[in-house]
């Protein structure tokens, strides 16, 4: 049985959750016995995001803004599109409905800004480490 040294200093056995086999230290996240593969830990997000996402967020009352602020231009141009054909059909849709169809309009908004927070940033370079 592989023994590891816990940060207090104790000894510690890697053993499978399923059929108690001893784990090699390297391989820990895998059984060869039973074949139980260890599942990653899941994305964590911190409640308010970095400033640049909620700075996005902000922007994203233009829809599209908030994307080319994150440097994803063409999905920006994208929206900014989308949001004028948005407002052209909720237009089209609120004569119908005696101005109920209006009401999609924020529905696009609250997913063009949630899709603008969950994006990756392009905006921030990653330092450069010394050599």
């Amino acid at each position: 049985m592989n023994i590891s040294i816990s940060p207090r200093g104790e000894a510690v056995a890697f053993t499978c959750p399923l059929c108690n086999a001893p784990l090699i230290a390297e391989h820990s996240a895998e059984c060869a016995k039973c074949d139980w593969i260890a599942r990653p830990a899941p994305y964590e997000l911190t409640p308010l995001g970095t400033f640049r996402d909620r700075a996005a967020v902000a922007l994203s009352i233009v829809p599209g803004l908030g994307h080319m602020y994150k440097r994803h231009e063409m999905t920006g141009i994208i929206c900014m599109l989308g949001g004028m054909f948005a407002i052209l059909a909720c237009a089209v849709v609120a004569t119908f409905t005696a101005g109920f169809g209006m009401l999609l309009l924020p529905i696009y908004w609250v997913g063009i800004m949630l899709h603008v927070y969950w994006l990756d940033d392009r905006g921030i370079a990653p330092p450069h480490k010394a050599k």
